[in-house]
């Protein structure tokens, strides 16, 4: 099957009246088409009613290729116009991946382990753009962490690195939080570290690797935590002791990948971050990914 053009995405309406402050609004599944704009699933594909994970697992993929390049003009609109959530709210598997910048372990005094250092996150943790990163009350040293995350766009198991990137729906930029302090008293809290509601965002699009790389490599692409606009520690894939294939590979002999798993590649560098403060993903050739930073209680 030939790859998808389509980025995936979800965007939401306003909230209505009565809502809690920084929830998100009623969401629906849209794709972008690179040269037509931005069109609702359930306009191109009369009768769905779910979200993107829905058309990823449903193969629903090349149906929404042809049905984009088939559909009248009046079903596009402007993607610069859309507010994002995040593309879904509740996948099947989300793995992080820690210490796989080397430059990264070499600020924590630790070195890159021998294989993946991987962890699971629960899918409460899930948040789109835009939406409050709450400080939990637990922790007085919290960290944002921009990564880029490839999304598992077929069943992958026991491939080799050399074929994984043909499993990809796309690529996406993530916000990974730790509560910092929790970890560094013991390594084996970690889970409860990373666990807390609102530690994971992504969004605003899933982008076809393809694209996403244009003329270059993943290899080349430029991953940055940016806090309060300044870009504070930016690297990029290239120097990943662990590439995304390698991680694909990896992580499919030791589980099956089903389409909307999402493996988060590792952080450039681990920013502290209080309330008050807006913390950045970027991505190169894939997007900006915003979030608040409140303190618990505030916003969702």
């Amino acid at each position: 099957m030939a790859p998808s053009i389509l980025h995936l995405c979800s965007i939401t309406s306003p909230t209505s009246p009565g809502s809690e402050p920084g929830a998100p609004g009623p969401e629906t599944a849209a794709v972008v088409h690179p040269r037509r704009g931005l069109a609702r699933v359930r306009d191109l594909l009369p009768g769905f009613s779910g979200d993107i994970l829905e058309v990823l697992t449903g193969d629903l993929l090349g149906q929404l290729d042809a049905a984009a390049e088939a559909a009248d003009d009046a079903v596009f609109s402007d993607p610069e116009d859309a507010v994002y959530g995040a593309p879904y709210r509740h996948p099947r598997m989300l793995w992080g991946i820690g210490l796989n910048y080397m430059e990264h372990a070499s600020d924590l005094s630790e070195g890159v382990p021998e294989e993946p250092a991987s962890f699971i996150k629960g899918d409460h943790t899930v948040i789109g753009p835009g939406e409050a990163i709450p400080i939990p009350v637990q922790s007085e040293r919290t960290t944002t962490e921009a990564e880029v995350a490839v999304v598992i766009g077929r069943y992958c198991r026991n491939v080799e690195p050399e074929d994984a990137l043909d499993y990809l729906a796309g690529v996406v930029p993530v916000l990974d939080q730790t509560a910092e302090d929790i970890l560094q008293r013991n390594p084996r809290f970690l889970t409860r570290s990373k666990n807390f509601p609102g530690f994971f965002s992504f969004g605003p699009r899933i982008v076809p690797l393809a694209e996403a790389v244009g003329e270059g490599t993943l290899a080349d692409m430029e991953v940055s935590t940016v806090v309060n606009g300044e870009v504070r520690r930016s690297n990029t894939v290239s120097h990943m002791r662990y590439d995304p294939a390698y991680l694909i590979s990896f992580h499919s002999k030791v589980m099956p990948l089903y389409p909307g798993d999402i493996i988060s590649t590792g952080t450039p560098g681990a920013i502290h971050v209080t309330p008050g403060d807006t913390a950045e993903c970027r991505v190169s050739g894939v997007g900006v990914l915003t979030n608040p930073v409140t303190a618990a209680g505030q916003g969702r």
